[in-house]
């Protein structure tokens, strides 16, 4: 009985053994092969002219409706509880099984692939779709100081005229998506379903980043900084929620976001608008002409300057090597992604509005 007893646990560990093989070949060729799809869709991105903006009408679309109606159902953001529960489960394998390097490495490499996968068919192929700009037909262009000058003024009173929004509610999602809805209905680009945008729960991981907010390609979600300055919200929100419709550059995602805002009926939504439209205008003037900024700041009411000295408040606690090396990423990411001019992408917004307010005084 003694042998008959140890022939079969030698059978069983063998068998355990051969299945474990047998499970890490498995999740390293699933790996290979969707970091080779994953490939495979860049390619096509970067070398097929109008692959991009097919790819985001006809498939992206879809995957937002399914995937981000799917997620959206939950309260909170997926994917921030997503990255702490997989970062705990990852490191709880690694350290039950740090003998064992081939089942960690396999399973590493198979959550690469994946991740590789999701991030590519869920965001990057768009970021070689057409622009936003060519759909409205804008003349963009080098523009002169004079007209820079009056984008600004015209700024101004609006922001005067939308500064007082305090008696109302703050329910940034439901706002968010009505704004996004209606300026799809003027812009087919924009149609389209739109999942409820979340606020980030430990949002000071964005706020020592210095980010306002984060579009996650892996669960089609929109998300924001709550912590940060109330006027900041609308517009990001709508910033974000412009990516689910696979307008990925940044100055084109802001120009949207300013647009969904000012065109928005919900009077916080217009006040953030032109307000964020503002700062990028003035900043953009202060460079040219410093006295001309002077004139405009002295011209916006005690709460306009308050919510600007918060501002800036808010962003200058966060300052640091953190902040930097996190900028010095998405530098590296946006050029990475075809934006040459990586985080001064983001200036070019002030080009768009120009042309814009061009087009609107016609």
């Amino acid at each position: 009985m003694i042998y008959v007893k140890q022939y079969m646990t030698n059978g069983k560990k063998t068998d355990e053994g051969a299945l474990m093989k047998n499970l890490n070949q498995t999740l390293t060729l699933t790996g290979f092969f969707l970091l080779a799809a994953a490939a495979a869709g860049q390619f096509a991105a970067r070398t097929f002219e109008n692959f991009g903006s097919w790819y985001s009408t006809h498939v992206y679309s879809g995957i937002v409706a399914v995937v981000g109606r799917l997620w959206g159902l939950f309260p909170v953001s997926v994917a921030e509880f997503g990255i702490y529960g997989l970062g705990i489960v990852c490191l709880w394998y690694v350290i039950r099984h740090r003998s064992d390097w081939r089942s960690v490495a396999s399973r590493a490499f198979f959550i690469l692939g994946g991740l590789a996968f999701l991030y590519t068919y869920q965001c990057g192929i768009n970021y070689y779709r057409r622009p936003f700009s060519a759909e409205l037909s804008l003349e963009v262009r080098k523009s002169s100081t004079e007209e820079l000058r009056e984008l600004c003024q015209f700024l101004t009173e609006k922001v005067k005229e939308n500064a007082d929004s305090s008696e109302y509610d703050r329910d940034w999602a439901l706002m968010g998506r009505r704004a996004m809805i209606k300026l799809g209905r003027e812009y087919p680009g924009l149609a389209g379903y739109y999942p409820k945008p979340k606020g980030v729960a430990v949002s000071w991981i964005l706020s020592v980043q210095q980010l306002c907010g984060i579009y996650s390609p892996f669960t089609v979600e929109a998300n924001y900084n709550q912590e940060m300055t109330d006027y900041n919200i609308p517009h990001t929100i709508c910033h974000e929620l412009s990516h689910l419709r696979g307008y990925m550059r940044e100055d084109e995602a802001n120009f949207i976001g300013y647009l969904a805002c000012i065109k928005s009926e919900e009077r916080p939504f217009m006040y953030s608008g032109y307000l964020t439209g503002w700062v990028y205008a003035t900043n953009a003037l202060a460079g040219q002409d410093m006295e001309s900024y002077r004139e405009l700041y002295e011209q916006l009411p005690p709460q306009v300057i308050q919510d600007l000295s918060d501002n800036n408040a808010f962003w200058n606690q966060y300052e640091g090597k953190i902040a930097e090396v996190s900028n010095q990423m998405n530098d590296t990411y946006l050029k990475m992604n075809d934006q040459e001019e990586g985080v001064r992408t983001y200036g070019r917004m002030v080009d768009l509005m120009l042309a814009y307010h061009r087009d609107s005084e016609k």
